[in-house]
């Protein structure tokens, strides 16, 4: 059964940032580029690296693993090039009276 988890106030995600969230046994990965939340599974499909650590594109919409450079789109989680070619998990996420909202 899915449902909202709230993550964080809205003010504390600025354009271009990238915050770690864990929910139970989940590592999620929230980024926000040009006012849209993004919400994704936070380890690379390729090879154990945490996302949050590496580099964030807003030209594109993707980050890029720190480990072997794989990039995944946020909004399909699809990866973009090798070595990763399994997409990562997405979730939908909502902003709602000023807190941002993913669903699980």
């Amino acid at each position: 059964m899915s449902s909202w988890i709230k993550v964080c106030e809205i003010k504390t995600l600025n354009s271009g940032e990238m915050l770690d969230f864990d929910h139970n046994d989940k590592k999620i990965l929230i980024t926000k580029i040009k006012n849209k939340i993004y919400a994704t599974d936070r380890i690379c499909t390729h090879a154990y690296a945490d996302l949050s650590t590496g580099f964030l594109n807003e030209d594109d919409n993707s980050v890029t693993c720190p480990l072997h450079m794989s990039r995944f789109n946020l909004e399909s989680g699809a990866p973009e090039n090798l070595p990763a070619e399994e997409p990562l998990k997405t979730y939908g996420t909502e902003v709602k009276d000023g807190w941002v909202y993913i669903l699980i």
